[in-house]
């Protein structure tokens, strides 16, 4: 929509723009067809049908007015609306006029879809609901769908490759459980604390009695671990073979990508020669582990 000013874009291992615009008008025409868009707003024609916002997007497709009400049909009953084709906007929620929205950007066969804060203007559960139809058209369909959004909830509910953006710029990537469970960048790290409710819990932590008075034998530690080390029964292990006691004072698990993640704020207590090689065992397991406090 908007002409780049510098960079590179590849799409579909095309190169769209490299210093300047690689295509012709034609072919830049036919590439934009292979991508669909939906926004926070949901921008219908509200003097038409649902059913006829969406038949909107093929007006220039070359299809009979019969293959193109065949298609409508078809798109709305993917998005669950085919009961609804002839409400106008005014009789349907926020969630069905995203749902219109998004018939409407699939109309041309996309390969792409690009979400911007498209759930943003919905409540919790319509939301929900919005996110797991954007994941079942990514399985059904093949397609590809670029979420952009400030909200790490949803990056974690469907997402499985984060790219992290600051003044325009590309500043982290990786896969979903990469980038929660090892962020680099200090944009990325105050992203995931807040996602994951480490910094309130760790307010309240830091008030416990057992925080505030550590014992001189005793650490208080932050323990991140993932996929199979969320198996193993650590803790048994360093007092069966250390002698050094754990006291959870904080745990959270979740599944990213099919992977389980996991954070734990333990304090560690056993003699010092003991501690030591319990950090070395932790870390040996494949757990990282950051020392949030010793014994005074």
């Amino acid at each position: 929509m908007q002409k780049p000013s510098a960079g590179k874009i590849t799409i579909d291992d095309d190169v769209i723009f490299d210093g300047k615009v690689t295509l012709t008008a034609e072919q830049l025409r036919r590439k934009r067809q292979d991508i669909g868009m939906i926004f926070q707003h949901f921008n219908l024609m509200s003097q038409k049908t649902a059913e006829e916002n969406v038949a909107f997007a093929l007006k220039h497709s070359g299809l009979s007015k019969e293959e193109k009400k065949a298609k409508v049909a078809k798109l709305l009953d993917l998005v669950g609306l085919a009961d609804r084709a002839e409400n106008y906007p005014s009789q349907l929620s926020g969630g069905q006029k995203q749902r219109v929205a998004i018939a409407r950007a699939l109309a041309n066969d996309p390969k792409i879809l690009i979400s911007d804060e498209s759930t943003s203007a919905l409540d919790p559960k319509t939301t929900k609901q919005i996110l797991a139809l954007l994941q079942d058209l990514n399985q059904k369909l093949g397609l590809t769908v670029v979420l952009i959004t400030h909200e790490m909830q949803i990056v974690k509910d469907i997402a499985n490759r984060v790219a992290v953006m600051q003044d325009g710029h590309l500043i982290e990537e990786g896969s979903v459980l990469e980038i929660f469970s090892d962020p680099k960048q200090p944009l990325t790290q105050d992203f995931i604390s807040t996602a994951t409710g480490i910094d309130e819990a760790m307010v309240k932590i830091e008030k416990q009695e057992i925080v505030q008075h550590l014992s001189e034998n005793s650490l208080l530690v932050q323990l991140k671990y993932a996929g199979a080390s969320t198996d193993e029964p650590l803790l048994n292990e360093l007092y069966k073979h250390y002698q050094v006691t754990a006291n959870i004072l904080y745990g959270n698990i979740e599944i990213l990508d099919g992977t389980p993640v996991g954070e734990l704020v333990v304090v560690l207590s056993g003699e010092k020669a003991a501690l030591a090689g319990a950090q070395e065992a932790i870390r040996q397991a494949g757990v990282q582990l950051k020392v949030l406090k010793g014994g005074q």
